[in-house]
């Protein structure tokens, strides 16, 4: 499959064309989702803090994931790898470092939140920059064990994309997996798991609490699991007696998880539609957007709201004690906010 358009064993014409489909819309999905969370960090400075640094670690990630299923996509229309060996050893390499620099990531931001909203301190630029150089210099270096001889990377069944090497079960494979499944899916789970559970219990007053906590965690375990028991399954029994197009599926459910972190950490805000909206409409007049809409969301009541400082506490939705009038700044919102003078924020 590497050097041919053959049809790989286990694959027929419609399913190789479905997957390479699949990966294109992942691909093309999450790097215009995650390219607008990074353009928003750039160009909006009010944005520019050490908790949205670690959203912007996550973003470029992300983008990453995506450029990969990208090559894959290509790969899987053309019905060939026509990037040799030592291409499959780079897009091996560049897809697992980006995977776990989003997985780590996503506990970084977890753990940046509770400390951010729980301890009532500041999160500080060194530690957030510390956290995201943590993250980059540990996925570098766990990738790339497997390109100096601890693990391997070798093609997905399909034969059109390249991975961590799981057919051939030994004891090299079988310690750098479980070392590596440790430190790089099972503790940042636990992080996440904690860090949000204990974000409930402090901030379990109605009203202070206006983020999900149960979604960054579900997103690791429904995007990754797969590909966890997958590798784990190889440890245990024969991993050929999975029929291949179901060894696929694990890659298909890993690269959607761009395309869920940017929705939930970047996009998520309520007034986003409004916003995009309000960017396509003529623009108005600047007496009219001092006028706010009405409690109802339906209209203006007539009278112009003064502008209130937003508290770090309501930077990314968590209400602190005390009345807030102001709405948090999501990346996305507040960068529709500044490029688009007519949009209703």
């Amino acid at each position: 499959m590497a050097d041919s358009g053959a049809l790989p064993a286990g694959f027929g014409e419609l399913e190789v064309l479905a997957v390479g489909t699949v990966l294109l819309v992942e691909a093309l999905t999450g790097l215009c989702l995650n390219g607008l969370t990074i353009l928003s960090f750039c160009k909006t400075p009010e944005l520019r803090t050490p908790t949205h640094l670690l959203v912007l670690s996550l973003a470029v990630a992300d983008t990453g994931i995506s450029l990969n299923a990208l090559v894959a996509a290509i790969s899987s229309l053309l019905r060939r790898w026509p990037y040799g060996p030592d291409g499959c050893q780079a897009h091996g390499f560049q897809g697992f470092a980006t995977a776990l620099a989003s997985i780590c990531s996503s506990a970084a931001l977890a753990w940046g939140r509770y400390h951010h909203y729980c301890t009532r301190g500041q999160l500080s630029w060194n530690t957030a920059i510390s956290l995201v150089l943590c993250v980059w210099l540990s996925s570098v270096f766990w990738a790339a064990l497997p390109l100096l001889g601890w693990g391997r990377y070798d093609y997905e069944p399909l034969g059109t994309c390249c991975t961590l090497d799981y057919s051939r079960v030994d004891r090299n494979f079988t310690s750098y997996l479980f070392t590596m499944a440790f430190f790089n899916f099972f503790l940042p789970l636990l992080i996440t798991l904690v860090s949000y559970r204990l974000m409930e219990q402090k901030l379990k007053k109605p009203g202070h609490l206006q983020v999900s906590t149960t979604v960054p965690a579900r997103t690791l375990l429904l995007c990754w699991g797969p590909y966890a028991l997958l590798y784990l399954y190889a440890t245990v029994a024969d991993v050929r007696s999975v029929p291949p197009k179901l060894q696929m599926v694990p890659a298909l459910i890993a690269k959607a998880a761009p395309t869920i972190n940017a929705i939930h950490y970047a996009l998520g805000g309520d007034m986003v539609h409004g916003g995009l909206w309000q960017c396509l409409s003529p623009q108005r007049s600047q007496p009219d957007r001092a006028r706010e809409p009405g409690p109802s969301g339906c209209g203006g009541n007539g009278v112009t709201r003064p502008h209130t400082p937003i508290p770090p506490a309501a930077e990314e939705g968590i209400q602190p004690p005390g009345p807030v009038q102001s709405r948090p700044p999501h990346l996305f919102l507040a960068f529709v906010s500044q490029t688009c003078p007519g949009a209703s924020l």
